[in-house]
């Protein structure tokens, strides 16, 4: 097996908007696990679809400063194998 070393040489720009993507991103995986963790707990069985719908069209408009940064960011916050085993 062979493994390449890359390292990335990024601006002042590109280091920001890296570490902003990677905090909305968990920020987007911390909301959807405490609404996944809310509707379990009132007896209701969540799925993915459903949370994605909630906080595209109820959660986002919300944040105004989620406009500004990539939707794939989210769409790959609640990936169905992650809420698999709750």
């Amino acid at each position: 097996m062979k493994s390449i070393i890359t390292k990335l040489k990024l601006n002042n720009k590109h280091k920001t908007l890296m570490a902003t993507h990677a905090g909305y991103s968990r920020w987007c995986y911390n909301w959807g696990l405490s609404l996944w963790n809310a509707t379990y707990i009132d007896g209701y069985k969540p799925n993915v679809r459903k949370l994605r719908e909630v906080f595209t069209n109820h959660t986002k408009p919300l944040y105004p400063w989620m406009k500004n940064l990539s939707s794939r960011v989210y769409q790959y916050a609640f990936p169905s194998e992650w809420f698999a085993n709750i």
